[in-house]
Order: C-alpha cells, then structure tokens, then sequence
C-alpha cells in the first residue's frame, strides 16, 4: 500500500513517519486488496489536551474508500487509535462483502466474529426538491436558512451537480463529483 502522509501545524520526525507507514501496513493483513492510503495529522489548539491531535486515514480498496479520524493527546496514541478505529471498519466490510457474496449469514451458519451482527439497512424515506444553479455563496446562505449540514445544489459557473457540507471546524467543504 502506497501511504501519503499530510501534516498540518506539525512536524513529524523520521523515526514517526516509519511508525505510521508500519501501522498503516498492518491494514493489509486484514484486506490485502488496499491499493493506497492517506493520513492527515493535524495539531490544534485546543482546550483540551486530550484532543489536540487529529488524524484522520482514508484508504481505497479496489475503488472503495473507507475513513475514520480520531483525537488523541499525542501524535503516537492519534496513530494507534486511528488504525485501530480503521481495522474495526475494515474488518465489518470484508465481512459484509465476503458475507453478501456467498447469500449466507454468519447466525445461520454457526460462525462467530468479531462484528456484531446488525439489520440490513433501508431507505425508508425520499425528498424531492427542485435543484436550481446558484453560486457557492448563495448555496451557504441557502443551507443556512434551512438549518441543514448539507445542501445539494448545481453550481451555476460549473453546471455541475455538487455537494455543500458543514464541518466540525465551522467551515464548510465542497464536494464535486466526479465520474471515473
């Protein structure tokens, strides 16, 4: 697995940077289909020591993207956590896929594992609502009113479908899809 590693506010020394790439690796044993990775650590100032380091890893698995992020108190504990929270979540998707594969359930067949065994999930509800071009600016302002985390909206220079989201940091993100 190729690991690109991205810091913010931090320096991280040689012998860290090794540390992160060896736990990142360990990931392959759980789904060796993992073609690359990306960890962020981030340092903010905070009031809380507890939570002032941010590390977030994503990984890609044969076009499949799975992300956790924690808070930890130093870099190391932030490496450890996150691929431990990491490892959970692949673990709960190979057994999804292996699962799904092969039509079976893991009560019917008398395994145990380490995921517990949840209800498929359902789309219980649809909205519709007209999707109209607006600018960037007009589409915060809009999910503002609404109270949403969230706006959908075609951005009228693109003419593109795109997502407005709210993040934890109080700003926003932008997500622009693309088809590949």
């Amino acid at each position: 697995m190729r690991l690109q590693i991205i810091t913010n506010n931090i320096e991280l020394s040689e012998a860290l940077l090794a540390y992160a790439n060896k736990k990142a690796a360990r990931l392959n044993r759980y789904l060796p289909i993992i073609s690359e990775g990306k960890l962020e650590i981030s340092r903010e100032d905070t009031k809380l020591p507890a939570e002032r380091f941010i590390t977030q890893l994503t990984i890609d698995s044969k076009g499949t993207l799975i992300r956790a992020q924690v808070r930890a108190s130093d870099v190391q504990t932030a490496i450890d956590n996150v691929t431990a929270a990491l490892a959970q979540r692949v673990k709960r998707f190979k057994g999804k896929l292996y699962y799904k594969g092969r039509g079976i359930s893991a009560a019917r067949q008398g395994i145990t594992t380490e995921v517990e065994e949840q209800p498929p999930r359902k789309v219980v509800k649809t909205k519709h609502f007209l999707v109209k071009p607006m600018s960037t600016d007009e589409a915060i302002t809009q999910m503002e009113l609404l109270g949403h985390d969230f706006f959908l909206f075609i951005n009228s220079d693109t003419d593109k479908l795109e997502l407005l989201y709210h993040r934890k940091d109080g700003n926003y993100g932008l997500i622009e899809p693309e088809v590949g």
